[in-house]
């Protein structure tokens, strides 16, 4: 069960690639029981996230319709994130990434999927 990846632009800046969990089965999955995380995971339709199980700690943006990030947090093992109204969807990340991605509330996140080999180019997504 391979995720899609897309390039995530903060503020219009190509800052990685991450993963798209947009299924339940990789929306439960998270970033657990992994050897090496991702640079990060977009989370579908998702307005909380938990860390039981995780060894790192993680960044964690919660998002709103518009893929607006409303809050950054840091989530330690074991935490969670208490639900918000008007999030989303929600991006995680190794620990430090936002700092290095300039990524701080009221930056706006776009998805940009790559393309998927059947002549359809690139297109945008929201989170």
């Amino acid at each position: 069960m391979t995720a899609p990846t897309a390039a995530l632009l903060v503020d219009g800046r190509e800052v990685a690639l991450v993963e798209i969990a947009d299924t339940a089965a990789r929306r439960a999955r998270g970033m657990l029981l992994r050897r090496r995380l991702p640079a990060g995971l977009v989370l579908r339709r998702t307005g909380s996230v938990h860390g039981v199980g995780m060894t790192c700690t993680l960044d964690v943006a919660l998002l709103d319709g518009d893929d607006v990030v409303r809050a950054v947090l840091r989530l330690r093992p074991f935490g969670l994130t208490r639900p918000r109204r008007g999030v989303r969807h929600v991006l995680e990340a190794p620990a430090g990434s936002f700092r290095r991605w300039g990524l701080t509330p009221g930056a706006r996140l776009t998805v940009v999927t790559a393309p998927r080999g059947d002549g359809a180019g690139a297109h945008q997504d929201g989170p």
